[in-house]
């Protein structure tokens, strides 16, 4: 049996016994967005920020870092923990002009022949910059290899990025940032290549209680959402225990089979442990 086996089925029996809410704080997470950057590195040796994650009960985590050796770094120590992901950005600079520099298409590739990658990401972008050539070369890249895009960008431009490059799975950092729960739910409606994680989305659960318009979408796409800290800054790391926790109440909020695949059974899916 899995790793994953005994701990659902402790939270099944606890839904039995205690309610959904102590059977929801059971559930291991998938954390679909965390850096371990350069500024990391310092602070925190490779097996000092697995164990943040596996106090918090992060079971599996999608992976990018600026630059990308700190992602192997984490990878290289923990391959069935990790889901790496990678990012475009050399410096902390690649973040506003990536798309126009064709060294980072360059850099991409030869970096992509290590074959560990599930995904390139997480990036920022702009709806003018869709079209750039770099970007095409990424989504072309994303496709032949059936990797996700990690986008961090708003609800114009996903739905562009979707339009421009329909072979591409997109996951869709921060649910957009200020994208609001009917947009979100249109796009899923519309695009069946479209997941999101909800990493800074306070307006979830604002004071720990559901959101109705969210609860609606987590209905009807249960299969589409997961969850996230985005470890951005140092400092971040940090709260991951506790940012989990609140994850885990408002999933307490939820049927319960609709709470593990967010909190876990998406992400397990859809990147299986190697």
């Amino acid at each position: 049996m899995t790793a994953r086996g005994p701990l659902v089925s402790l939270a099944a029996a606890l839904l039995v016994l205690g309610g959904p809410r102590l059977a929801a704080a059971q559930y291991p997470i998938f954390d679909a967005h965390i850096h371990y950057s350069r500024p990391d590195w310092d602070a925190y040796t490779p097996d000092g920020a697995l164990s943040i994650l596996a106090r918090a009960g992060v079971h599996r985590a999608i992976v990018s870092s600026t630059p990308d050796d700190g992602t192997l770094k984490l990878y290289e120590r923990a391959p069935k923990i990790v889901v790496p992901f990678l990012r475009p950005y050399r410096t902390r600079e690649d973040l506003s002009r990536w798309h126009g520099d064709a060294g980072v298409a360059a850099h991409v590739e030869e970096r992509l022949r290590r074959g560990v990658y599930r995904g390139i990401g997480e990036f920022h972008l702009d709806a003018a910059d869709v079209d750039a050539p770099v970007v095409r070369r990424i989504a072309e890249l994303a496709a032949e290899r059936d990797l996700f895009l990690h986008a961090h960008v708003d609800a114009e431009t996903i739905e562009k990025l979707l339009v421009r490059f329909p072979k591409v799975r997109l996951l869709w950092a921060h649910a957009g940032m200020s994208a609001d729960a009917r947009t979100v739910g249109r796009l899923l409606d519309r695009f069946p290549k479209l997941w999101v994680e909800l990493a800074l989305r306070g307006d979830v659960a604002p004071g720990g209680r559901l959101d109705p318009e969210w609860r609606a979408r987590f209905l009807r796409h249960p299969d589409r959402f997961m969850v996230g800290t985005d470890t951005w800054v140092t400092s971040r790391w940090e709260v991951v225990e506790s940012a989990t926790r609140d994850v885990r109440q408002w999933l307490s909020q939820l049927p319960a089979d609709v709470a593990e695949q967010i909190a876990w059974g998406n992400g397990a899916r859809l990147f299986p442990a190697p």
